[in-house]
């Protein structure tokens, strides 16, 4: 319907003009920063929705919504918040009668669209899930057991869709203080969708066997705070869904929209930890991200993860890929930088075996002793190897884990088929279960505790060592640690910046299957007897300085070495982003400078 809000009274007319170029563009500018969501409002002004020859406006909450979120990706690119999504002027209340602009983006669908709806919230259906479906069955499962399980979005893919997340646990969007975290994720590459189906399954089957009472699920989320990510790839798996199952792919979705695989795209920060292997004293754990790494591509679903392991201390994690039946660890990234396949073990070698075998041993093809099978080549290791030792890349996500944070995580190879007909799920569900369930249950091996002062003040960040084991892990705000070990006699130890080390001598028998509880009180030093250590402990135990590259890092400057902050360099009249209206004789944006 034409005139629209801006008074424009032709479709020529709008695409000629300065707001349309602006919607076009974008999500160049931003890298990809609130669009499609963007393009979704602007589009809702520019081109209004009509009812019975009435139009309707958008919804003036969406709009506050969306500036709140996005205003500093302008500020960034230092661009002024567009005119024509003044949430006052353009956008209307609900009391005035407004319709959602981004309601299908966030998964909404419409009821004729819910087959579905009639059936029961955990009734699990063996399919495919497409994004919405994926989404609103979280949603419902949530709603379901609105006691224990919320839903949360951890980012945003570069296509603008929500990496969204269920959880599980007794107080559902808190930690508890000594409960461990626990995080699944699913479709990494988005051609791999077995992974996806499988936590989508769970999410269900958590709820229902709660609600029904089952002793093994009640007593695991009454302990643990479980994270369930089925879809860190949802642009890629567009992509390879458009195949249809049965469609073996090794390409076609397996990257993201932006052609990068996650798989590929973390920090290589194993490099770092060989090199300081070989140093007395150094520590292979709590690496930071160099910034060199900032001048690369970094993929917004990348960071999303990087970002989500900085705000909650997990302990461990696995992720869920397909092409294989094999269950593999860290390193993957040979000590040998020219070697494909050579055995690179981590300090915590012997735990990460046992957390391999967990998952392997629970289940009963990977288990099954022939070799011909899916995964047959593997039968002689039991079903696990050494992600090094099979083959060499770097940028993973389960090395990053381990280096970076205090979580362990392992990679599953849940099937040699990636993308199976519908008609498989239901076998592939039964196969994973158990083994999904044992290898949660596995992040309440070795000890957990407080680490407080003498009048029981939590100490943040304080270290925990092992004697023997070139690997710390440090306390999460409330003071309380997780360190995983395998059955064995430990010598124990926790510091921290201006205290005194106590150390502990703890045996765990093999039987133990409940973390065993080590606290510490620490007693304040005087003064420290070398200044240089003590600077050392300081920068060690504030690795998550908000002044670091993670949290300053800029997703829409180009790449490159960025150009230091404050401003548009010396010389430079106009923004960089002002070449993208050169073609505008009369009708540049002037409004989106912010000095006019």
């Amino acid at each position: 319907m034409y005139p629209n809000f801006l008074d424009q009274k032709s479709r020529e007319v709008i695409e000629y003009s300065s707001e349309y170029i602006l919607i076009s563009v974008l999500h160049n500018l931003l890298q990809g920063e609130c669009n499609p969501d963007l393009r979704l409002l602007g589009c809702s002004v520019l081109a209004p929705q009509c009812e019975k020859d009435k139009v309707i406006k958008p919804c003036r909450h969406v709009c506050e919504n969306l500036k709140k979120n996005c205003l500093p990706a302008f500020d960034a690119i230092d661009m002024a918040w567009p005119y024509f999504l003044d949430c006052d002027r353009f956008f209307a209340g609900e009391e005035e009668g407004c319709f959602d602009p981004l309601a299908k983006l966030r998964g909404e669908v419409d009821v004729e669209e819910d087959l579905t709806s009639g059936l029961p919230a955990t009734f699990i259906q063996f399919k495919h899930h497409s994004y919405s479906q994926m989404v609103s069955t979280l949603k419902k499962t949530a709603s379901k057991c609105s006691h224990i399980a919320t839903t949360y979005s951890i980012g945003r893919s570069f296509d603008g869709k929500d990496l969204f997340v269920i959880e599980f646990s007794t107080k559902p969007g808190h930690h508890e203080l000594l409960k461990p975290e626990f995080k699944y994720i699913g479709n990494m590459h988005g051609n791999e969708v077995v992974g996806k189906e499988l936590l989508i399954y769970l999410a269900q089957y958590l709820c229902s066997e709660y609600l029904l009472g089952n002793p093994r699920i009640q007593t695991l989320i009454n302990n643990t705070r479980i994270h369930l990510l089925p879809s860190l790839n949802p642009d890629g798996y567009e992509l390879a869904a458009e195949e249809g199952a049965g469609y073996n792919g090794w390409v076609i979705g397996r990257q993201t929209a932006q052609n990068l695989d996650l798989n590929r795209n973390f920090p290589d920060l194993t490099s770092e930890a060989y090199r300081r292997a070989g140093i007395r004293g150094a520590r292979l754990d709590h690496i930071p991200i160099p910034q060199s790494y900032w001048w690369g591509k970094v993929a917004p679903e990348t960071k999303a993860v990087m970002k989500w392991l900085r705000s909650i201390p997990f302990v461990l994690s696995a992720s869920l890929h397909g092409g294989e039946l094999v269950v593999t660890y860290p390193y993957d990234y040979s000590r040998h930088p020219m070697e494909e396949k050579m055995f690179s073990p981590t300090p915590d070698e012997k735990m990460f075996k046992m957390l391999a075998k967990a998952y392997a041993d629970a289940h009963p093809v990977i288990s099954d002793r022939s070799e011909l099978r899916c995964g047959g080549n593997f039968v002689k290791r039991g079903g696990i190897i050494n992600g090094a030792e099979w083959y060499s890349f770097t940028g993973g996500m389960a090395d990053f884990n381990y280096l970076h944070t205090n979580c362990f995580e392992v990679t599953v190879e849940v099937g040699c088929e990636k993308f199976p007909l519908e008609e498989e799920l239901f076998t592939i569900w039964h196969e994973n279960r158990d083994a999904l369930l044992n290898y949660m249950e596995m992040v309440h091996r070795g000890i957990k505790g407080i680490v407080s002062d003498k009048f029981g003040n939590p100490i943040k960040n304080a270290r925990i060592s092992v004697r023997g084991i070139q690997h710390d892990v440090t306390t999460a705000a409330d003071g309380d640690y997780w360190r995983l070990l395998p059955p064995g006699t430990y010598i124990i130890s926790a510091q921290a910046a201006g205290y005194s080390r106590v150390m502990k001598r703890v045996t765990l028998p093999a039987n133990m299957k409940r973390a065993g509880r080590v606290d510490f009180v620490l007693r304040p030093v005087e003064a420290w007897p070398n200044k240089l250590l003590r600077r050392s402990m300081d920068d060690m135990y504030d690795p998550y300085d908000p002044h670091d590259p993670l949290e300053l890092f800029d997703p829409h400057a180009q790449h490159g070495q960025p150009e230091a902050r404050g401003g548009s360099p010396a010389g430079r009249e106009k923004p960089w982003w002002w070449s993208y209206f050169s073609s505008l004789d009369l009708h540049k944006p002037l409004w989106l400078l912010k000095q006019h």
